[in-house]
């Protein structure tokens, strides 16, 4: 028992009790964030803003250049995604779930460029351009960047990418030392694939009531 425990948790013996238990509090909010994202309501917003906050401070104490840049984003997005999710189409309909349009698409596919090469170019400029953890941090913050992009705009195929993402984040954040986040992202990839079939239920059912 011991040897899990140690296996799981040895690396936060150097750690300060302040930072274990913001890390904690911000994979809490991040559950509730995603949680209340399957559940289609606005809630996702402000619960994930609570997290992203923590861990943007965190990871910037931790030199996580990219995990921060993520977070950041999560939350400039949060806001954006705050006022699409509220705002009525007519007179008694907010903005609906719906599928990604080929124009989204296409700004989809620039989003994931440009994030790689800023990344990169960040990457770079700090001097973090060291080893393969950098290629992986570069390719998931482009996914969660335009996965965090499609979901402010309530489309379908956000979870599809979270799921990717989610799944490639669980070794890495265990790689690098943060159980607890690891643990968030493998919950997290349930919750993705439980929450892409009830969006895609909710649009079925849409479009049989139309």
């Amino acid at each position: 028992m011991n040897l899990i425990f140690d296996f799981l948790f040895k690396q936060y013996s150097d750690y300060q009790t302040l930072d274990i238990l913001l890390e904690i509090i911000a994979v809490i909010f991040g559950f509730l964030s995603v949680w209340f994202s399957k559940q289609n309501k606005v809630l996702v917003f402000p619960t994930g803003m609570i997290s992203t906050v923590i861990f943007v401070y965190l990871l910037l104490k931790w030199e996580l250049l990219g995990d921060m840049m993520i977070n950041a984003y999560y939350f400039i997005m949060s806001v954006y995604g705050w006022y699409v999710w509220t705002r009525k189409i007519d007179d008694t309909q907010v903005t609906p779930i719906s599928v990604t349009t080929a124009k989204e698409k296409k700004i989809s596919v620039f989003i994931f460029l440009t994030t790689l090469l800023f990344v990169f170019f960040v990457y770079k400029t700090f001097n973090k351009w060291t080893g393969w953890v950098a290629y992986v941090d570069t390719l998931t913050t482009a996914i969660f960047f335009v996965g965090m992009w499609l979901m402010a705009r309530r489309k379908l195929e956000n979870w599809i990418l979270w799921i990717i993402g989610d799944i490639i984040s669980v070794p890495l954040y265990f790689y690098k030392g943060f159980t607890f986040t690891s643990f968030q992202y493998l919950v997290f990839t349930c919750i993705a694939i439980f929450g892409y079939l009830e969006w895609k239920k909710s649009i079925n059912k849409s479009l049989h009531i139309v």
